[in-house]
């Protein structure tokens, strides 16, 4: 009984406390587009190969994300959009999920995710598709 009451007095972090990890994956995510965006992932030998695509010739749902992410942090869309279609469209919902995350910080609430199960299988529908396309002769417009 002790310790609940002793957690129940407990002050509620601030609102910079709370900010901190949202802070943080931002941060992170920031100084890895700033490495890419540095970095040119188009010369050889700066970052490894697609295992996949090396040993199958099989483009993953990945391949050209770091093409993707290079043409995105220095505002060329197309090219962005060319590389790795499907990776843009994750730069897009971390940031709509990061804003959503703190918002909910600010307020004090916290962020709850938890898809449904459908939205689970439809994303992974969603990867299968797009990998499964970009790998058939029609779907070269899809080859990073």
């Amino acid at each position: 009984m002790a310790a609940v009451n002793a957690d129940s007095r407990r002050a509620a972090p601030s609102v910079p406390g709370r900010l901190a990890v949202p802070t943080g994956v931002l941060a992170a995510v920031a100084g890895a587009f700033a490495y890419v965006g540095a970095v040119d992932p188009n010369e050889p030998g700066h970052y490894p190969v697609c295992p996949l695509l090396h040993y199958t010739g099989l483009y993953c749902p990945g391949c050209g994300g770091l093409r993707s992410a290079h043409a995105f942090v220095h505002g060329d869309l197309p090219a962005a959009l060319h590389a790795n279609a499907l990776a843009v469209l994750g730069y897009l919902a971390f940031a709509v999920l990061w804003t959503v995350w703190v918002v909910h910080a600010v307020r004090g609430r916290p962020l709850r995710i938890d898809p449904r199960p459908g939205l689970v299988w439809s994303l992974g529908a969603l990867l299968l598709v797009f990998t499964v396309v970009r790998n058939l002769p029609f779907g070269d417009w899809l080859h990073p």
